[in-house]
């Protein structure tokens, strides 16, 4: 007996795999898969999945679960059945991640110094001299060439008419890359015929690229050494640290193992001292640096940002980038394109209630049971009430919050987000998925062809998150329309 479920149903949502336009059919990039799929006996499915847990298990691909009494460490959970994106839908997509972050470091590099959009109006000034990240000590400081957001992850949804929509940018320290490469591998090792059949674009060069855009920001040095900054072992996303420590070829440190002496940043060896050029920070603003930010920090570096302003080390991403991933900040993104490009986006926000404004407010508080409530500075699904699925209890609870803290939240229409056929208890069943592209801005902004597609194993759970509960598929590229 074949994996596909004759009584699957894409209902009312975007499937990814079956078209509505005929009941049963499939989307013409999907037919060569859900052929493969429908030859495929569920016990040699099942040794398949067996195989890929395993290797992830030898490979220590896991992620931290905090505050849980069952152990922390966890198997990333993995989807064998690809999400698959045609080249014709991918142009778009990358066009308007690039469109996006050119604006974003334009609105950066403007919030950092002249204040422009501001005084223009663009912007509410109060919205970001009261960001919570808003870096007041870097105000007209110059990053190492011009670049702020050197690496980000942008969350992209789709509709149920099957529109990309941007869901929120994440410009600090964007995590998930790692599993997009092992997911690569994993679904090269259980369908190498199938997978070599459709020609899907690689990801595996992504650390090549990394580093390369890593190197760019050297301080004029012919051989710059760069590191990678984590937080420690501890972390939830230490594998991913590591991993893309190793695909870098790079040293992987802690604040412990680097020092600052006359305002140059050097690293711990048993050789002695190296001289550190340029840092891919893990780790928040807030924990950088003892003497300029939170003075209880231990994971940080005492003197490296004065190392930073003198122009003898590079950071990646910048001090600061976080005013730009605000989620209120990000109900303005389609006028910054327009403000700094001229263009209209490419790629659509989702429809945003900003609980500052006085009108969106009673908005949002009279008709909290119908919206997504966020909060502006949180993640991982934190901080989040979805109405509609929430108790009486819990929409009072963030209706208080909103009313006592206005500034820190939005409201959003809520979106019947795509699903995709998705192995759940035994049987294929539609899960929704989201879609996290990586964008590197090294000499150019480059958008790998991929990302990590994030899944809702719980049945009709909207949240994607691997700490609520969710996991991933491989992503694939097509490199021309099927």
């Amino acid at each position: 007996m074949s994996i596909l479920n004759p009584n699957y149903e894409s209902g009312s949502f975007f499937d990814e795999m079956i078209s509505g336009a005929e009941a049963g059919g499939t989307r013409p990039h999907y037919h060569r898969l859900a052929e493969r799929l429908g030859r495929l006996p569920e016990d040699e499915f099942n040794r398949r999945r067996a195989a890929v847990d395993s290797a992830f298990l030898r490979r220590g691909v896991t992620f931290t679960v905090y505050n849980d009494t069952q152990g922390t460490e966890r198997i990333f959970p993995f989807d064998l059945i690809p999400r698959i994106i045609p080249d014709h839908e991918w142009r778009r997509i990358e066009a308007g991640l690039i469109q996006r972050l050119h604006a974003l470091n334009l609105f950066l590099d403007d919030v950092y110094h002249g204040q422009k959009c501001l005084k223009d109006k663009i912007v509410p000034a109060a919205l970001i001299l009261g960001a919570k990240h808003f870096r007041r000590e870097f105000m007209n400081f110059s990053v190492p060439r011009g670049i702020y957001v050197h690496i980000c992850g942008s969350d992209l949804i789709r509709d149920a008419q099957g529109n990309y929509l941007v869901l929120e940018d994440n410009l600090r320290c964007p995590s998930g890359a790692s599993y997009m490469i092992e997911n690569r591998a994993a679904m090269r090792r259980a369908f190498p015929n199938l997978f070599q059949s459709y020609g899907v674009r690689p990801v595996e060069s992504y650390g090549d690229d990394l580093l390369k855009a890593m190197l760019h920001l050297a301080p004029g040095k012919d051989k710059p050494n760069v590191v990678l900054l984590t937080p420690g072992v501890f972390n939830s996303a230490y594998f991913e640290h590591c991993f893309l420590a190793r695909q870098m070829g790079i040293p992987i440190v802690e604040g412990r193992d680097l020092v600052v002496r006359d305002a140059h940043v050097y690293m711990r060896t048993t050789a002695g001292l190296v001289p550190v050029d340029v840092i891919y920070r893990r780790i928040d603003d807030d924990f950088l640096d003892p003497t300029v930010f939170r003075a209880d920090s231990m994971l940080g570096v005492p003197g490296l940002v004065n190392a930073y302003r003198a122009g003898h080390v590079a950071l990646a991403n910048s001090i600061g980038t976080g005013v730009a991933d605000d989620k209120v900040i990000y109900a303005y993104v389609p006028k910054l394109i327009k403000y700094y490009l001229g263009e209209e986006p490419l790629l659509p926000n989702v429809n945003t209630y900003l609980a500052s404004e006085p009108l969106d407010r009673k908005f949002i508080l009279e008709n909290i049971e119908k919206l997504v409530v966020k909060s502006a500075n949180e993640a991982g699904g934190y901080g989040m009430l979805i109405g509609p699925h929430s108790t009486k209890a819990e929409c009072e609870s963030f209706r208080a919050q909103v009313a006592a803290n206005p500034r820190n939240f939005i409201g959003q229409d809520p979106i019947q987000l795509s699903r995709s056929p998705t192995w759940c208890d035994g049987k294929l069943e539609g899960r929704h998925i989201d879609l996290r592209p990586y964008i590197l801005y090294g000499e150019k902004i480059t958008v790998t062809p991929g990302g990590l597609t994030r899944v809702a194993l719980r049945k009709g759970s909207l949240v994607v998150n691997s700490s609520q509960g969710g996991g991933s598929k491989d992503t694939w590229v097509l490199k021309g329309d099927e």
